[in-house]
């Protein structure tokens, strides 16, 4: 019998790339500093790597899927040069107030619901309660809790730490990019394996 296995669940804009709001061509995608070696430390440790992605600019028709796609094949591509694969890529083009009726739906996949986490354990056969999620807005942090996942990893500059809204849910651990959080999140599991 195959063991379920444990994934690190990531956003993408914000998270992997500099968030410019709706980035949905290559020459606009710029990763985020130290993002490569995180991703790589990561998958090295043993951890699956998931992008879960809100795209409301499909609904927006600020773009289509194709240009995501043709996005998310290019991410692929520059990162298998750094040795890295993604095990999966999750994406939502829904909102419920679309200016496009083809993607207006309240639907069980846009963060903060946490469908495309559960959908992504059961293609996976992930472990939710061994996974971890890194996110930089509330919407990841509640997507987390409401899949049962061990941890919530909030990426938030300085600025952004600090008018951090007390309704906020709070994460396990609060910093300010994807490399902070995979050295936190390996040295968290050494502790645990000590």
């Amino acid at each position: 019998m195959i063991q379920p296995r444990r994934a690190v669940f990531l956003d993408r804009d914000g998270v992997l790339n500099h968030d410019r709001g709706y980035v949905s061509r290559p020459e606009d995608f710029e990763w985020m500093p130290g993002t490569m070696h995180a991703l790589r430390a990561l998958q090295r440790a043993g951890w699956a790597l998931v992008v879960v992605t809100n795209q409301s600019g499909i609904a927006r028709g600020l773009y289509g899927p194709a240009e995501y796609e043709n996005l998310t094949a290019w991410m692929h591509s520059e990162l298998a040069l750094h040795g890295i694969t993604l095990d999966g890529v999750h994406h939502c083009p829904h909102l419920p107030d679309a200016p496009l009726a083809a993607w207006r739906r309240q639907c069980d996949c846009r963060k903060p619901a946490p469908g495309m986490l559960r959908r992504s354990a059961r293609d996976l056969r992930l472990d939710l309660s061994a996974c971890v999620m890194i996110g930089d807005k509330p919407s990841d942090i509640l997507a987390g809790r409401a899949a049962g996942v061990a941890a919530c990893i909030r990426i938030a500059d300085a600025i952004d730490h600090a008018s951090c809204d007390i309704a906020d849910p709070p994460a396990d651990f609060t910093c300010a990019n994807l490399a902070e959080a995979a050295r936190w999140l390996l040295a968290h599991e050494e502790q645990r394996h000590a």
